[in-house]
């Protein structure tokens, strides 16, 4: 968003009192005037708001352009109800504030709430909005509470003041809605991708989650932790290792993939043969195949027996074969004699001969 000195001016005059608009139309454009001047400070810290009321005994500056939200609420606060609304007074008021601003860096624009019937007819209007366009101020108009009759004027003048697109008119007619809900979402509060004052492209910034902070903080919070919570999730889950899965082979025969550490049929043959020996232990309850293929000891003792690929001599095969033997009586519910472990330990050594 640009660098902006913006100058609000709210209708005080007595169809304020009304509450078709919740829950007054003067406390309507309080919270509206408290949204627009946290839009335009978030999203460029070096720009000012202002504040001056159309309606009384004369249009009257309460604040000129400043970054201190404080003064703003107190102006606020303090605006009396009464007489007729003089818009073009007021907005020529608002212009000569705006022309002796302090940084004349900041582009110049006029926000004007109109909640009652304009006296001036549509010629005076335009007449002004030529004066403004010259000296290159904005002007946004927010029409309500009046609209039906006020939009033909209003939207002459808009058309007529507005360079490149830079002024808007937005009417709102009376309903169960908040004025401030219906601006949020209108060309005066969104920027020119459509998207909040304060909110970059990205969501970063300003009013996260399309909610402002400094309106409902617990919501922004409670918005901003959910998100970071659901980030770590979906990292985890995407930087986390599938385990391997073991394949059923029919039978009550599971035999476990090249994942598990047994690798090549022998291993695999002997890891079966060990199955089938202890296949029943002392309670009854089947050995789990895949601890079986992670013991470490039983792991070391199937690759030395079998003696790999690279070959070995008949004293290291000797060797490996009494180690293997000392493993398989150390294990609980294993008997060496079984006629099926020595048929399983026969094959290996049969295959391994025949590498070799």
């Amino acid at each position: 968003m640009p660098l902006e000195a913006t100058l609000i001016i709210v209708d005080n005059s007595e169809w304020s009192r009304n509450g078709d608009y919740t829950p007054t139309r003067m406390e309507a454009q309080a919270d509206a005037v408290n949204l627009l001047f946290n839009a335009k400070t978030q999203s460029n810290p070096e720009s000012t708001v202002g504040l001056m009321s159309m309606a009384g005994k004369s249009p009257e500056v309460l604040v000129t352009p400043s970054t201190e939200i404080g003064k703003i609420l107190t102006a606020m606060h303090n605006v009396k109800i009464g007489g007729a609304p003089r818009f073009e007074t007021a907005v020529q008021i608002a212009q000569l504030v705006l022309k002796h601003r302090q940084n004349k860096n900041q582009r110049q624009r006029i926000v004007a709430f109109v909640g009652s019937p304009l006296v001036e007819d549509e010629k005076t209007l335009q007449r002004i909005a030529k004066k403004l366009k010259k000296n290159n101020v904005a002007v946004d108009v927010v029409n309500f509470g009046e609209e039906s009759e006020n939009t033909a004027k209003l939207e002459a003048f808009v058309q007529t003041v507005s360079s490149g697109d830079n002024s808007h008119l937005v009417s709102i007619p009376p309903g169960p809605h908040i004025l401030s809900d219906i601006l949020i979402s209108s060309p005066i509060i969104s920027g020119e991708d459509g998207v909040p004052a304060g909110i970059s492209a990205g969501g970063g910034g300003g009013f996260e989650f399309g909610v402002d902070p400094s309106l409902d903080p617990e919501l922004a919070l409670a918005l901003r932790i959910s998100l970071e919570e659901e980030r770590a999730r979906q990292e985890q889950a995407s930087g986390g290792a599938k385990a391997p899965e073991a394949t059923s082979t029919g039978a009550g025969e599971t035999t476990a993939g090249a994942a598990t550490g047994v690798v090549g049929d022998d291993e695999d043959l002997l890891a079966q043969a060990l199955a089938m020996s202890v296949g029943q232990n002392q309670g009854g309850d089947d050995v789990n195949m895949e601890d079986l293929n992670e013991d470490e000891e039983i792991q070391a003792a199937i690759r030395m027996s079998l003696a790999g690929e690279g070959g070995t001599d008949s004293s290291s095969a000797d060797a490996d074969a009494d180690l293997l033997a000392g493993v398989l009586e150390s294990l609980p519910g294993v008997d060496p004699n079984d006629p099926r472990l020595r048929d399983a330990l026969n094959k290996g050594d049969k295959k391994d001969g025949e590498k070799k």
